[in-house]
């Protein structure tokens, strides 16, 4: 008898840990077949009388003995690598209780067959010896016992061997290895699953502290504008105001000289138009005046044209993408690199033409500012200028960074880069108080 081996459990207490229930299902259900087999042929033999007298009773001891066997010594296919010692002693135990019951009553092949269903507990190397053996018994049994072995049979057992191991091994092969092959499937997929669940983990963390990061640039932002600004209000407007006050306050002791009064009336005249356009200047400086009226495409291109009438050397404004609203402070910080990078053309590139491209996509928006000047060194000490070191802090503290290239002869380009939205779609309060 052959029969497709199958590397499954046999239940009882001692079965140890699943991986799935649907691929587990099957195992246990066939895991009953050893105790059938054992059944069918106690059934038989006693039904058919071919075991008599005490011979009966050695039967049924060596069958309880092999269903004991069965039940406490078995190892699940999953655990054989961690009980290999446990599982070889198993299927030794096994094959001899198999030995002894087909030498009292052939119709034990029943149960012989279930060897085959077993060798996957082996080692690779034990299955071909294995097979043979179980196919040694069987064919036993198939030529109706021990005992026709040596009364002209033999030949036909050995053909008998033969067939079995040739069947049995082709059949058994294939099964074990597609057995094996669906193990290794099942855990590359539990593998794959759980390093897709880490990665979600930590792309969630990513995402979190990215937002938590960005948060925070803008609140250190704009702090560090409101310090800038009570700095220039300070060094400006107040002292500008303290002078007005002083001058007219000097006018006021000079009334008995009219020409002294005069002077000190036309200083704080003077020195009150020159606070005004400190005071205007500063609140351009937290909201450009282009950017108030339109965005930031257009006021880029309102302010490029500006330049290159002053300047005298041409410029092209490129948008690509779709544009869609940011944040005031990410508005103003790339309007004023976008100024910064003229500026710096106008002065130090010597150009014929510069070119400003504004690029939107889902995350960030791409501001590049490119000349055929004359180009520098950006590794050479001292080259960049306070305007663009003051740049690429701002676009540091919205999460942003600057970039340059350039060398002699070649030009230079500028290339802002900052996010489309944080993870507040609204500016903190007090960001654009003026």
């Amino acid at each position: 008898m052959t029969a497709t081996p199958d590397t499954t459990g046999t239940p009882g207490p001692k079965s140890g840990p699943v991986g799935r229930e649907d691929e587990n299902r099957p195992h246990r259900v066939l895991g009953w077949i050893p105790y059938l087999g054992l059944g069918v042929a106690i059934m038989l033999a006693l039904v058919t009388g071919r075991v008599e007298g005490s011979r009966v009773a050695v039967m049924l001891g060596l069958s309880s003995l092999a269903a004991g066997w069965q039940y406490t010594m078995h190892v699940q296919v999953a655990d054989r690598e961690r009980r290999q010692v446990k599982a070889v002693v198993f299927y030794l135990g096994l094959v001899a209780l198999i030995a002894a019951l087909v030498t009292v009553s052939p119709f034990f092949g029943f149960f012989a067959f279930s060897g085959y269903l077993q060798i996957g507990l082996l080692p690779r190397r034990l299955w071909p010896p294995a097979i043979a053996v179980i196919a040694g018994l069987v064919a036993t049994t198939q030529v109706g016992g021990v005992q026709n072995i040596t009364h002209g049979l033999l030949a036909p057992f050995l053909g008998l061997v033969v067939v079995n191991v040739l069947v049995a091994g082709v059949v058994t092969y294939q099964s074990l290895e597609e057995d094996q092959r669906s193990h290794r499937r099942a855990r590359h997929i539990d593998e794959l699953a759980e390093a897709n669940r880490r990665l979600c983990e930590a792309l969630e963390e990513n995402a979190g502290l990215h937002a938590q990061l960005v948060a925070q640039a803008r609140e250190a932002g704009v702090m560090d504008e409101r310090q800038r600004m009570a700095g220039e209000i300070h060094d400006t407007i107040a002292q500008g105001l303290t002078g007005i006050v002083t001058q007219l306050e000097a006018a006021a002791h000079a009334d008995h000289d009219p020409e002294r009064r005069a002077r000190h009336r036309e200083l704080a005249r003077r020195m009150a138009r020159e606070s005004l356009a400190e005071a205007r200047r500063s609140v351009q400086a937290l909201r450009p005046g282009p950017l108030a009226e339109a965005q930031l495409p257009e006021a880029v291109k309102e302010m490029a044209d500006r330049w290159a009438q002053t300047s005298g050397v041409p410029v092209r404004v490129e948008v690509t993408g779709s544009p869609v609203p940011l944040l005031p402070v990410v508005e103003v910080v790339l309007f004023r690199v976008a100024q910064e990078g003229l500026a710096n053309i106008a002065k130090h590139a010597a150009a014929t033409r510069a070119g400003v491209t504004l690029s939107y996509t889902d995350e960030v928006v791409l501001l590049d500012v490119v000349d055929d000047g004359v180009g520098f060194r950006p590794d050479a000490g001292g080259v960049e200028s306070y305007g663009l070191t003051a740049m690429r802090q701002r676009l540091r503290q919205i999460g942003g960074l600057l970039e340059i290239e350039s060398s002699p002869g070649e030009g230079t380009a500028l290339s802002a880069q900052a996010p489309v939205a944080g993870p507040e779609q609204a500016p903190p309060p007090g960001e654009n108080d003026a």
